[in-house]
């Protein structure tokens, strides 16, 4: 299944309209879920964008990040450095997360068998895992590669691969969802320096 990432940067950087994009992802089969990631915007930019969202994508919509939009997500993720935000302890940070957002859908980034076996210990619905390729949006990432593709087997938790991963990428279980950024701009846009 895919795993749609929308991250407002991006959008702007390639001159691309949310509507135009969202429009080309449910043309994708098996889009099942959508983050929308926007670290700079105001909360009110932010909402707004939630709700333009709702209107074209019918899937599952989560929020990087901005616990306070959850009433208009169906759940968040949050990367290993914003979980520390709420303690220092993982277990009492996800406890808090939850007091916030229920039942929600919850998800955490990963990058290798030390984080997957410590997510295994907490109350989460999938996990993050990246990246698997180098991109030209995330030069500074860590690429995981064959060895990621065996850290995976660790989780207890479905899998989002994410980092150059293609939507022509098959992937073993625990992986469940290939997680699509830049990718979903290819036929939208063409830029030179895209190769993911």
């Amino acid at each position: 299944m895919v795993y749609a990432l929308v991250d407002k940067e991006t959008l702007v950087s390639k001159e691309v309209s949310l509507s135009d994009l969202l429009l080309h992802i449910n043309t994708l089969p098996h889009v099942a879920m959508l983050q929308y990631r926007n670290k700079y915007g105001s909360l009110e930019e932010k909402k707004s964008d939630l709700f333009d969202i709702r209107k074209i994508y019918t899937g599952i919509l989560v929020v990087n990040d901005s616990i306070e939009l959850i009433d208009y997500a169906d759940g968040l993720h949050i990367g290993q450095e914003d979980i520390r935000k709420y303690s220092h302890e993982p277990k009492e940070a996800v406890r808090l997360i939850r007091e916030k957002i229920g039942s929600k859908i919850l998800g955490l980034s990963t990058h290798n068998k030390v984080e997957i076996l410590e997510a295994n210990e907490l109350d989460l619905n999938y996990i993050g895992l990246g990246a698997y390729r180098a991109t030209s949006t995330k030069s500074e990432a860590t690429v995981g590669g064959e060895r990621l593709l065996k850290a995976a087997k660790y989780s207890k938790y479905p899998v989002a691969i994410i980092g150059g991963v293609r939507l022509d990428d098959s992937f073993d279980a625990p992986i469940v969802y290939k997680v699509i950024g830049s990718g979903l701009y290819s036929t939208i846009v063409k830029d030179p320096h895209d190769r993911d």
